[in-house]
């Protein structure tokens, strides 16, 4: 994958501050740390026009000089970023830690640790693989022009236009990239090979008429005040002829690429089949946990967290009267269940996003009684784009535009609505919106007098460790399931896809199991559908170590809170200690640890 694309770790990154009669920030003579870090994170950034029309800050304005543009994708390009990258590192030691405190001093803990991640992951050359079924710019771009490049002028569609040519550069770069990987021994499986086939060709097929770079745009279009019919046709023309002559010609050469890849590779998941993978994962492990956990401890873990969640949702089920068979097989009884499916149909598809809506609804009366912060960031709920479905998850969370241009959005995957009971959207709904991710992500953006890197939140152990603590907390302390057992077991098979996750995650690329073991393994455990679970397997395949940052980070905070309880008692105050959490925004996990400390020091005090 590209480097700033693992650098930011899949979020829309902009750092670039604009106040009207000033220069941009990186004009800047660096006057203390934070300036500092502003400084180089805007160096890092402004090489990807994605990541900076990603929150809309500076997108249609006088200092806009990137909207029309998609980044260069070459490995001379990554070799720069890779050097901005080290002298940033060596700089920052320049302005600390010695003579600083309070935020000044977690400012430079936090960007020194990330800095330094960074560089261990990029000393692989060939780390990963570039273009698969859920990511690369075969599916990251489309989405991004579809979703995130916002038409409100004339001037945005020609930018639009501009980057739809642009995306047929795109594609021959990373292609290229793609061919070295292969020559350094790093070609994906066969299963994934085949499935990021079936993804482009889907895309291309129906031709550019059909394409959803230009089904998307003629109710854009419309929206556009003084744009004539005849204009609208026009510049629908140039988009059709732009993904005609560009952009199919560019997925047709990869395609043709990876029918001849799939004569030359295995069928083994793990990334220990390429040159250095045991290496690589040990690198993705501490980062994506931002611990020193080896893959056999965190192996071990997620089997004791699988063996307590199974108890507890037995004694459920039980208690509501389900006995017969396995605790999966009577999970899997119950996901199949037509009493607690919606229609698989557009008219229960749409029932099942007023359900979602009606969730939220509910949590968000209860929210002020746990956080001193409440979101005014708008939340959309929509369906996963149908052209990316097939290899999308349940359901995942898009930040807000700083600008307000564009509300946070929950996307539900809508492809087959039993993927999804009733009795399991609860939990998806507080993990991706409230009180999990749109409150994590929506308060960081708040944060005042940090350097913007710390209002962006580039750790999974803590983002998806807070959304997998929101679940429990829903549950526990807001009182969201107490009249819905079935509810809550919708939680703990949630929880047990975490831990799951742990146990397969370091069994492919540590104990190298086979895809099948994990889809086995998988479905044994948390009941769910085989074509579900295959997805995530192959998704762990492709993102080695990502999956075990959620269970992982949950069981930090929640050990940080119990410690917390323990030393103060009364003095306690559970809304208190959810805004020490979020109000600093995301860290590595030994961080947020001695930042509890502090806090529980001042609560005594």
């Amino acid at each position: 994958m590209r480097l700033i694309g693992r650098i930011f770790g899949g979020l829309l990154l902009l750092v670039i501050l604009a106040v009207a009669g000033a220069a941009m920030w990186f004009w800047f003579t660096p006057v203390g740390v934070n300036n500092y870090i502003n400084k180089v994170t805007i160096q890092l950034a402004v090489d990807s026009p994605e990541l900076m029309t990603g929150l809309g800050m500076i997108d249609n304005t006088p200092l806009d000089f990137h909207s029309g543009k998609l980044a260069d994708y070459t490995k001379a390009q990554d070799d720069k970023t890779i050097a901005k990258l080290k002298k940033a590192r060596a700089g920052l030691d320049k302005y600390g830690p010695d003579g600083l405190e309070g935020q000044e001093l977690l400012s430079w803990e936090i960007t020194a640790w990330f800095f330094d991640d960074l560089i261990r992951q990029a000393d692989f050359d060939y780390g990963g693989y570039r273009v698969v079924q859920n990511s690369g710019v075969t599916v990251d771009l489309p989405q991004f022009l579809t979703d995130t490049h916002v038409i409100k002028n004339e001037k945005s569609v020609k930018r639009y236009i501009s980057r739809v040519n642009e995306f047929g550069r795109v594609l021959d770069e990373v292609k290229a990239r793609v061919e070295d990987d292969r020559d350094h021994g790093v070609i994906p499986p066969d299963f994934i090979i085949e499935k990021s086939l079936g993804v482009m060709r889907s895309f291309i097929e129906g031709g550019a008429a059909e394409n959803p770079l230009v089904t998307t745009m003629p109710d854009k279009l419309k929206e556009i005040d003084g744009l004539s019919d005849d204009q609208q046709a026009a510049y629908l023309e140039e988009i059709e002829n732009a993904v005609e002559t560009a952009v199919i010609p560019g997925y047709e050469a990869m395609i043709a690429l990876y029918e001849e890849l799939l004569q030359n590779t295995d069928h083994n998941a793990g990334i220990w089949r390429i040159p250095d993978g045991d290496k690589i994962y040990a690198a993705a492990l501490k980062s994506n946990t931002t611990t020193n956990m080896t893959a056999d401890e965190i192996h071990n873990v997620g089997l004791s967290e699988v063996a307590r969640i199974e108890s507890e949702m037995d004694a459920i089920m039980t208690a509501e009267g389900y006995t017969e068979g396995t605790v999966s097989e009577r999970v899997k009884a119950l996901m199949t269940a037509p009493e607690h499916n919606f229609p698989n149909t557009d008219e229960g598809r749409q029932q099942m996003l007023d359900y979602l809506v009606e969730l939220n609804d509910e949590v968000m009366a209860k929210a002020p009684e746990f956080f001193a912060t409440i979101p005014d960031q708008e939340l959309e709920i929509v369906r996963v784009p149908e052209y990316s479905q097939d290899s999308a998850p349940g359901g995942y969370y898009n930040q807000a535009a700083i600008d307000g241009s564009r509300p946070g959005r929950f996307y539900i995957n809508l492809k087959n609505t039993t993927d999804n009971p009733r009795w399991t959207l609860p939990t998806l709904l507080y993990h991706e919106a409230a009180p999990g991710h749109h409150f994590q992500i929506s308060v960081s953006q708040k944060m005042k007098n940090v350097p913007m890197l710390r209002t962006l939140s580039p750790f999974s152990a803590y983002t998806e460790g807070w959304a997998l603590y929101a679940e429990r907390l829903a549950a526990q302390d807001m009182g969201m399931y107490d009249d819905d057992p079935l509810g809550d077991l919708g939680r703990l098979q949630a929880e047990m896809f975490r831990a799951v996750r742990l146990v397969v995650d370091t069994g492919m690329h540590a104990k190298k199991w086979s895809r099948e073991e994990a889809i086995a393994y998988m479905v044994e455990k948390t009941g769910m559908t085989e074509e579900e679970v295959t997805r995530e397997i192959e998704r762990y395949v492709v993102w080695p170590g990502q999956a075990t940052a959620y269970k992982t980070g949950q069981l930090a905070i929640l050990d940080i809170r119990a410690k917390a309880e323990a030393e103060l008692g009364d003095k306690f105050n559970l809304r208190d200690f959810n805004e020490m959490i979020l109000i600093n925004g995301a860290m590595p996990l030994d961080i947020l640890r001695e930042v509890a400390d502090d806090w529980v020091a001042e609560q005594k005090a």
